[in-house]
């Protein structure tokens, strides 16, 4: 690698604005005038490894520095109706989705950079005339040059030290993100002046978005697509940028090159990305290995009761609503972290619903027949086996949302069946539903309706690109920079496995789905829904209720999760949770993590006032949820039998539906 200068100085008199330069050693240069051409510069960048994906590109560091000019946005122009034209003219927005339609990695990241083009020309198009635009430019500048002296300094306090002259001081401590982990990105001084002059862009950019003039709504979508824009663009995605990879290239001869483009072919092929090594794991062979019963079987469902571990049990069966796109073993991972053993090891009869994967032939099932051949066919066999005359029941996620319409229909026609109830990380008021809500626009779900119409059910890889979408830079960006420029084989991760090993939904359902829930809100309208003959009133719901949010949750927001307690008619006692949607609930005794109550019995009337007024407790929240269970589960007695003459054992745990792809 050539060595590298690196210097700027402050603009000429009469200027009005602070130019910086980056001088390689051979006499090139670039500069940037504002953060937009350097944007252009970076799809330039990436143009040109899509204009010849099949070649292996040369990793010789002054290559991406001669990078020819992009043109890029100039001064900005001085009237919208200008900015708007030159917008429409511009190269670098016009061809960002030509640029990302001759890139390989379009078959597999499902990014959609038609939207983030439009939120940067909405970025760009309410920034004209601001005069805190031009501010907010000058304060780029002035950091960006301080940034760059600051590196100078550091690579000087690194060159002096190889002469024992330097001083105490460590230069360029870990930042914690993760995608520039490697030491280069600290003593370097290319690479660090690289990593610095992206992040500041990337904040500037961002900070452009929380324009105050836009409505939530929009300004969510906005810096939503910002956020995958300058994600998209991190320097550690670019071979010639990545030291790790180049590095790696240089030790295995291109063997690493070779093996990356293997890979994406084969993505491409599948035309997804694998996030995981899926030969590493399979329900019942290393995960879902919780001894049990299916014990009845539906067109919807499996209904699997586990095996006793104790002498006595509570006379109170617990039922559990696993979210209907996923599959039920997220709860039974591995022994060590398995919610459902723990509450066996507890002394609860555990009865868990294993959805059906649906295909095209299952088109009409609806919302009324999720409740039906779920939670209502659950629970009577659940009653029969064991004889209690009622059941306590769980729903994680969108299985909460289920149990809420099941609950809300049997409290109009008095039906008890149901003692105790449990959501975790459960919406039932949609308004607040985090970066989700950018893919819920009317564009958006006519899509999803015409794709459902002609398979008949909704795709499960769909799902999977948006929550992925919600975590691009673990869950996409990562594993493109380990499968594809290092060379290696995805992770053997289980919670990575659980993730891809999606369940689809039945056209007629999810359509209800998404119109009741997301577009109309209309859970937390009395009336305003009518299932099975009863109108739909969440305030009538009185059992005891226990519900659980996750303060990192990006699905359900901590404080949607707890609008459970002022929409039930009961006792609710909320939780609030460490970590995030999984994490957060996956979390057994003995781990990391943390959960916060409130014990004065004093309502809020907002989860801030709630939170101020919750103690916090080290550990998992699992012992006080099975402590607050078991004083609703009855007397222990004797275990009850796996199945009846009635229900008869059909196979063992995990049943045959979780294994359907």
């Amino acid at each position: 690698m050539a060595d590298q200068s690196i210097s700027g100085g402050p603009a000429q008199s009469g200027q009005s604005k602070i130019r910086h330069t980056i001088e390689p050693g051979d006499g090139t240069s670039i500069g940037w005038q504002s953060p937009d051409q350097m944007l252009g510069f970076w799809a330039a960048w990436m143009e040109q490894f899509s204009a010849a994906p099949q070649a292996a590109p040369s990793i010789a560091w002054p290559q991406w520095q001669n990078t020819p000019a992009t043109p890029g946005l100039p001064v900005l122009p001085s009237s919208p109706e200008q900015l708007s034209k030159s917008l429409s003219d511009d190269p670098l927005l016009r061809s960002i989705d030509q640029i990302w339609n001759a890139n390989p990695l379009r078959e597999v990241v499902p990014v959609d950079w038609a939207e983030i083009a439009r939120a940067l020309r909405i970025v760009w198009l309410r920034s004209a005339g601001r005069p805190t635009s031009a501010l907010s430019l000058i304060d780029f500048n002035q950091a960006l040059w301080g940034s760059l002296l600051s590196v100078w300094q550091e690579a000087g306090q690194s060159w002096l030290g190889l002469f024992g002259l330097a001083t105490d001081k460590d230069p360029g401590a870990s930042s914690g993100d993760k995608r520039f982990a490697a030491p280069e990105w600290r003593t370097n001084p290319a690479y660090l002046a690289l990593k610095e002059l992206y992040l500041l862009a990337s904040d500037w950019l961002l900070e452009q978005g929380e324009a105050a003039d836009m409505d939530e709504a929009e300004r969510q979508r906005v810096n939503f697509h910002l956020r995958q824009f300058v994600d998209a663009m991190s320097p550690a995605l670019m071979l010639m940028s990545n030291p790790v990879a180049l590095r790696k290239a240089v030790e295995t001869g291109g063997a690493s090159l070779a093996d990356g483009t293997r890979n994406l072919l084969a993505d491409i092929a599948a035309g997804r990305l694998s996030m995981v090594d899926a030969s590493a794991f399979a329900p019942g062979h290393n995960l879902a290995l919780t001894p049990g019963k299916v014990v009845h079987r539906n067109a919807l469902m499996e209904l699997i009761q586990y095996t006793p571990t104790t002498d006595q049990v509570h006379r109170t069966p617990l039922l559990i609503l696993p979210p209907w796109i996923n599959k039920y073993y997220i709860l039974d991972m591995r022994p060590k972290n398995s919610m459902i053993r723990y509450l066996v090891e507890q002394g609860f009869t555990v009865f868990v619903v294993s959805w059906k994967n649906p295909d095209a032939s299952m088109d009409g099932i609806g919302i009324e027949d999720y409740i039906d051949l779920g939670p209502l066919e659950a629970s009577d066999v659940a009653r029969a086996i064991t004889g209690s005359p009622s059941v306590n029941v769980m729903g994680y996620c969108i299985g909460g949302v289920l149990l809420t319409l099941t609950l809300a229909v049997l409290a109009a026609k008095g039906d008890k069946r149901f003692n105790a109830a449990s959501f975790m990380v459960s919406p039932q008021d949609f308004s607040r539903i985090g970066d989700t809500a950018v893919f819920m626009g009317e564009p958006t779900l006519d899509l999803v309706e015409q794709q459902m119409m002609e398979r008949g059910y909704l795709d499960s890889r769909e799902m999977g690109n948006m929550f992925s979408l919600l975590r691009s830079n673990d869950l996409i960006w990562a594993n493109v920079v380990n499968n594809y420029l290092l060379g290696n084989k995805p992770p053997a991760f289980d919670l990575l496995y659980w993730n891809s090993d999606g369940t689809r939904m039945t056209r007629a359902a999810h359509s209800w789905y998404l119109r009741n829930t997301y577009v109309e809100n209309n859970l937390i309208k009395p009336g305003k829904i009518r299932l099975k003959g009863e109108a739909i009133d969440l305030g009538r719901i009185h059992q005891d209720t226990y519900a659980v949010g996750c303060e990192k949750d990006h699905i359900v927001p901590w404080d949607a999760a707890w609008r459970i307690t002022q929409l039930f008619g009961g006792t609710v006692r909320y939780v609030l949770a460490s970590s995030g949607h999984v994490a957060g609930i996956i979390n057994p005794p003995g781990g990391k993590g943390a959960y916060r109550t409130r014990e004065d019995g004093a309502a809020a009337s907002s989860p801030e006032e709630w939170l101020r007024g919750a103690a916090c407790h080290a550990g998992s929240w699992w012992p006080d949820w099975v402590s607050w269970l078991s004083s609703r589960s009855g007397r222990k007695g004797k275990p009850p039998p796996l199945g009846s003459k009635q229900h008869p054992p059909l196979v063992d745990a995990p049943g045959t539906y979780v294994l359907e792809n």
